[in-house]
């Protein structure tokens, strides 16, 4: 059996709060694949969740949340051996930050630490269209060893449900991490 991973994720003010929903509910149905979760939301991530959700169900999510800008996480220090980074959904200025190498919170500095340590960030970015600098900053990131996965969802499985469509993109999140994933897959017979 493969060793467990420890994941951060991190949760901007990016509109697209499905997405973490939905990405939080699966890991928590990998678990056991899962030694560590931490967790970062920005205040705008919060306030985000609320209006487009209507809940802030996050607060009953069995995760470590760290604050904002709580630079002694273990999420700020390669020693910590996280996997992966999973900023979603990502938003123009946080990937701008990242691309620039700007530690101003705890998502940056984490994302700093996973690109040093060359080990798997992925911004799921939510935005479009995308502008000249958008571009130059996935091209960057890229170049850094990180992965752009865009909130662009799939249709071919059939999703019913907003959360079904949420989670075409999220499957692709969990694959990129090196999770074990019951989806659906082209020319497969798995649902979702």
């Amino acid at each position: 059996m493969n060793k467990k991973r420890k994941i951060a994720v991190s949760v901007t003010g990016a509109s697209g709060s499905v997405y973490a929903k939905v990405l939080f509910d699966k890991l928590s149905e990998l678990n056991d694949q899962i030694e560590e979760i931490a967790v970062v939301m920005s205040d705008n991530a919060r306030d985000v969740w609320k209006f487009e959700l209507g809940n802030e169900d996050y607060k009953n999510l069995n995760f470590t949340f760290y604050d904002k800008n709580d630079f002694m996480s273990p999420i700020a220090s390669g020693s910590a051996r996280y996997d992966t980074l999973i900023v979603c959904p990502c938003s123009m200025g946080t990937m701008g930050r990242i691309a620039a190498g700007i530690s101003n919170d705890l998502t940056t500095r984490a994302a700093d630490v996973i690109l040093k340590e060359r080990r798997k960030l992925i911004l799921v970015i939510r935005d479009t269209p995308f502008n000249l600098i958008h571009i130059n900053n996935m091209k960057t990131i890229t170049e850094a060893g990180g992965i752009i996965c865009p909130a662009s969802p799939s249709f071919y499985s059939n999703p019913k449900t907003i959360e079904e469509v949420a989670a075409t993109v999220v499957n692709r999140v969990i694959d990129l991490c090196g999770l074990e994933n019951n989806s659906y897959r082209w020319g497969g017979d798995s649902k979702m």
